[in-house]
């Protein structure tokens, strides 16, 4: 099949390409970066050196796939949530313009429960295709961000954790994930597949995390939104973002985020975060 790829050579999106052309399929994968389109080259796909925010170049590479995969690049510094939205609207429109038949979309797994961004609700006008979102839980890699809080602080803290049960992913299982979609067969409508390395408490993924980097006694505290909030802004991130953020957070402490994943579990991918802990140890150390 002929299917193209957003995301660029990311930690998602470069495994996923590595399967798929592996498995056969004719990949094109968008990359804002000339610089990459060698290395996607040597992978045995075909890069697209262009921006999703371009709606003339995503019609134009959309064109002629049976498949599209979409990824909304999230910037943190960003002021403007509303820039967020409109990379939804161009997929939705180019996926229209091209004539695409079959979408798989990365959302997460609190996306219909948040206000202040809706990015399922884009794709309500494309019901008559085929498309389905990938709800990830929190990545493993979002450890590397709480680097200088454990430093620092020697503790986690967030407006969730303790004992709120989290359905921790690993990238390379969001790509097999997405990867074992793709092989499917097309329904109508729109989907729902939720994905999960390994469930955990927050409490349980510090402990084994602590562990890797000798803190084993590493606590996961919990804080009210607003004292978290205002501390992401200290830290850098935007009022706008950090809000974002917050509003993430209070939907897995709630319970809201397990409750339609409970309802649609699925099969648990390969990687555990003690998998993970090892590798992290190594950078916490050198970096």
């Amino acid at each position: 099949m002929k299917i193209v790829l957003t995301g660029s050579l990311g930690n998602i999106s470069k495994p996923l390409t590595e399967i798929l052309v592996k498995e056969g399929h004719q990949v094109t994968l968008i990359s804002t970066n000339p610089a990459k389109r060698a290395q996607i080259q040597a992978m045995g796909a075909q890069p697209a050196i262009g921006s999703i925010r371009d709606l003339s170049f995503l019609i134009e590479t959309f064109t002629g796939a049976d498949i599209v995969y979409c990824m909304n690049p999230l910037d943190f510094t960003s002021r403007n949530l509303d820039e967020w939205d409109q990379h939804m609207d161009n997929y939705v429109h180019a996926i229209r313009e091209a004539g695409i038949k079959r979408a798989i979309v990365l959302t997460g797994w609190i996306a219909h429960l948040l206000n202040s961004m809706q990015p399922e609700k884009k794709f309500e006008p494309l019901k008559a295709l085929s498309v389905t979102f990938m709800r990830p839980g929190p990545f493993y890699s979002n450890f590397y961000h709480l680097k200088e809080m454990i430093r620092r602080q020697g503790m986690i803290i967030s407006n969730y954790g303790g004992e709120d049960m989290v359905a921790f992913v690993a990238p390379e299982d969001i790509a097999a994930a997405i990867a074992e979609e793709v092989n499917t067969p097309a329904v109508t409508g729109l989907k729902v597949k939720y994905v999960a390395s390994e469930e955990l408490t927050c409490a349980q993924a510090a402990q084994i995390i602590g562990e890797a980097i000798g803190i084993p006694g590493l606590q996961w505290i919990v804080l009210p939104g607003e004292q978290v909030k205002q501390a992401l802004e200290a830290n850098g991130i935007s009022p706008e973002v950090a809000g974002l953020l917050v509003e993430m957070q209070e939907n897995m402490h709630n319970g809201k985020a397990q409750k339609d994943y409970y309802l649609n579990r699925p099969a648990l991918g390969k990687r555990k975060l003690r998998d993970f802990a090892g590798e992290y140890a190594a950078w916490y150390f050198q970096n």
